[in-house]
């Protein structure tokens, strides 16, 4: 295959990847009643919690009306809840049930995870450290252009 074949083909996987990634994530929510949104935001809340509402607006690009439903709904089935900011009384904080979340979600990504670990094992350093740096650079490209598109 010629390096411009390999580029297209890594493109057209890579699109691919994307495609079976929302599925797979529109399957969990599914199963903890959630949608996708919903379910990667509180992926969002989980690391970088405690946050607030205009904060986890601004790191998902979802407007605060759209986070406000997404809040509502995370909070009805008991994974997030709210409290009063002890700094500020005037803002409000969100933070994950950790308890419910581990009980209710790494159950249903252990065996993936598992299956991940020993395709990651057939791989040297060296390409883990480029598949590594391969992420990483897509993420920032990614990054960059949903905020250009929000903008």
């Amino acid at each position: 295959m010629s390096r411009n074949q390999i580029i297209d083909t890594l493109a057209e996987e890579l699109r691919n990847n994307s495609t079976v990634t929302i599925m797979f994530h529109q399957a969990i929510g599914t199963k903890l009643g959630l949608n996708a949104t919903d379910h990667k935001c509180l992926d969002v809340i989980l690391n970088n919690q405690p946050i607030t509402a205009g904060c986890l607006s601004d790191l998902t690009g979802l407007t605060t009306g759209a986070i406000t439903g997404v809040l509502d709904r995370l909070e009805k089935v008991g994974y997030v809840f709210r409290v009063k900011d002890p700094k500020d009384k005037r803002s409000v904080l969100i933070s994950v049930d950790r308890e419910k979340a581990e009980k209710d979600i790494l159950p249903l990504f252990h065996s993936f995870g598992q299956q991940l670990n020993q395709m990651l094992s057939s791989y040297n350093d060296k390409e883990l450290q480029n598949a590594l740096d391969f992420i990483r650079q897509c993420n920032c490209l990614l990054k960059d252009f949903t905020e250009k598109i929000i903008k």
